[in-house]
């Protein structure tokens, strides 16, 4: 859900309280007590690719928990944030982000108005609560915080602005809700809860619109009454439209969505059940457990790099002399390299992250470099919105160049955890200007070639990667061993009524699909995060959604929808992603529901 809660200049609900206690105190000629101080809070680094002002900061703040429940909001910080690396485009794009904890001594434990309006509001930092905060005019789902309290918390994390940050902030409940708009929130301990903010972060960071055909759940929407919306992905156009206007989707039109089906036209959205169409039957912004779709991956891959300067560091801009090498420092993705194109007076020069211009031949005078950094992703088809970045020098052939060195290494993928066997590795040397530092990779011993990264493609199993510099050796443990999944389930393929099926992992996030449709991440139960996932025809009700839903529309579909029964046969595949990306192997299971 889309929301964003405003909060007055003068701070939050309890320093208001405050004011009006001590300007009646005064009036009154009675000396006002000394202010309570505020909760303490105590920032923990959760993960930290490089410096705060260039990377995107993801600040989890905790409401409601108490100091004996400080383990508890780290378990949930974990889950969520382990989730957000088995979704695309977080997953590629982790090295971009900074996150951490801010763990706040709550006075007391919950949230308001959890789950009822009639339920007794808690005295926590950012006053969280539900049904907007506890207006009967709103839905319980709904999940709020104070603005001023989160933004004064968030100030603690060193380096960040509200420009470089993202603010979650995670509330002690079992409740399902959350709302995204300025900050994303979400209930820290549901079942779902892990699955709703990378949802609310779509609304959020990516500006995405929720795609239910509902507002209140078990009240269908009505019919779309409005021009053409302004929404990514929302149209009143036809494919054949689209196709003829370049517009919205028209260049993903066909292509087999990431959440299952194909890319095309499908009613409802914007809370209206008609008149308005959306790209695929069911992706994150609609049903919660599935992938962004290739529409909203594109806008989430987007604002992801536009949070960090795609070019983070090199030899500033500016008047040099040809007599050195000039560098860049691209950003670096987990799953791919960026593109360097460098140009002297558009001519192409070879180079990736620095060019040594007393190999390039330069004429006497002034001439202008270039050096194009373009993210190459699949995805993203859009030239307008494709992540590029320029840096721009003149080269004097009269100015004389002082010899400059630097350290061997001044960054590198982390060496802290375990990397993936498909993850591409990197390490950034000091920038000398009359030379480039060789840097040698070895695999399990062996020579495995040169540059400033490598882009692993290892067999599974355990390995071991290092890069050596001047004298420098960096030392990485490459965990390619894909997480194995468990799955119970009643036994026999025949099955009446209904079906329960329980996924483990060890290490890793078990998902599954189900008739080869999108993957879907397992939670156990809505109601029971320990409960087994339960499969039926037409799903079961619950506050106003049908989950495990084997008829058409999906695992989780609204009451309302109309739908086919799904007796018959149906085949289950399941598998498991871990903390370094990598993808367990693939299991399946058949099985037959009969009435």
């Amino acid at each position: 859900m889309r929301y964003t809660r405003k909060i007055a200049d003068q701070g939050s609900a309890a320093m208001r309280k405050w004011a009006g206690a001590v300007a009646l105190l005064l009036s009154l000629g009675i000396a006002a007590p000394a202010q309570a101080e505020e909760p303490t809070a105590t920032v923990t680094e959760v993960q930290v690719t490089g410096q705060a002002a260039q990377r995107f900061n993801l600040v989890v703040l905790g409401d409601g928990y108490t100091v004996a429940e400080q383990p508890k909001f780290f378990a949930d910080v974990e889950r969520h944030v382990s989730t957000l690396w088995s979704l695309e485009p977080f997953k590629s794009y982790r090295s971009y982000f900074n996150v951490y904890a801010v763990s706040i001594a709550s006075p007391e434990s919950g949230v308001d108005c959890d789950p009822a309006l009639d339920a007794p509001r808690r005295d926590t930092p950012l006053d969280m609560g539900f049904w907007g905060g506890c207006n009967p005019q709103s839905v319980q789902r709904l999940l709020t915080v104070d603005d001023v309290a989160a933004q004064r918390y968030a100030d603690l994390v060193p380096g960040t602005t509200p420009a470089n940050r993202q603010i979650l902030a995670l509330g002690n409940s079992t409740t399902y809700g959350g709302a995204g708009g300025t900050y994303a929130t979400a209930s820290g301990g549901n079942a779902l809860s892990a699955l709703i903010s990378p949802h609310e972060l779509g609304h959020s960071l990516g500006g995405l619109d929720d795609e239910y055909d509902y507002y209140a759940r078990n009240v269908p929407g009505g019919a779309y009454e409005g021009g053409e919306p302004d929404s990514i992905h929302h149209t009143l156009l036809t494919e054949q439209q689209m196709r003829a206007q370049h517009a919205k989707w028209w260049r993903w039109l066909g292509e087999p969505s990431e959440s299952g089906g194909t890319i095309g036209r499908f009613e409802g959205g914007l809370y209206s059940q008609t008149g308005v169409w959306r790209p695929s039957r069911h992706s994150m912004m609609k049903t919660l457990g599935y992938a962004f779709d290739q529409v909203g991956r594109e806008r989430m891959t987007q604002r992801i790099a536009a949070k960090v300067p795609l070019i983070a560091g090199g030899t500033p801009a500016g008047t040099i002399g040809a007599d050195r090498v000039v560098w860049v420092r691209p950003m670096h993705p987990v799953s791919h390299r960026l593109d360097v194109t460098w140009r002297l007076d558009g001519r192409k020069l070879s180079g990736r992250e620095a060019v040594d211009l007393r190999r390039a031949h330069v004429r006497p005078g002034r001439h202008t470099l270039t050096a194009t950094v373009t993210d190459p992703t699949s995805f993203v088809r859009d030239p307008a919105v494709r992540p590029t970045a320029t840096r721009t020098w003149t080269v004097d052939t009269a100015v004389v160049t002082p010899p400059a060195g630097g350290p061997a290494v001044v960054a590198s993928t982390p060496t802290s955890r375990p990397v993936g066997g498909h993850d591409v590795v990197y390490v950034e040397t000091g920038e000398p200007t009359g030379s480039i530092p060789q840097v040698v990779w070895m695999l399990n011993g062996r020579f495995a070639g040169t540059g400033t990264d490598y882009a692993l493609n290892v067999a599974r199993g355990t390995h071991t990667l290092t890069a050596t510099t001047g004298g420098t050796t960096l030392t990485w443990t490459v965990d390619a061993t894909g997480p194995l999944t468990t799955a119970e389930l009643p036994p026999g393929p025949v099955h009446h009524g209904s079906f329960t099926m329980r996924l483990k992992s060890p290490d890793g996030m078990p998902e599954f699909r189900v008739d080869g449709d999108g993957w879907h991440k397992y939670f156990g139960w809505p109601t029971d995060p320990n409960a087994p996932y339960v499969f039926t025809a037409l799903g079961t009700d619950i506050d106003g959604l049908a989950y495990g839903n084997l008829g058409e529309g999906g695992l989780t579909v609204s009451p309302f929808a109309e739908r086919k029964p799904g007796y018959g046969k149906h085949r289950i595949e399941y598998r498991s992603i871990d903390a370094a990306g990598n993808v367990g192997p693939t299991k399946s299971v058949t099985v037959t529901l009969l009435p």
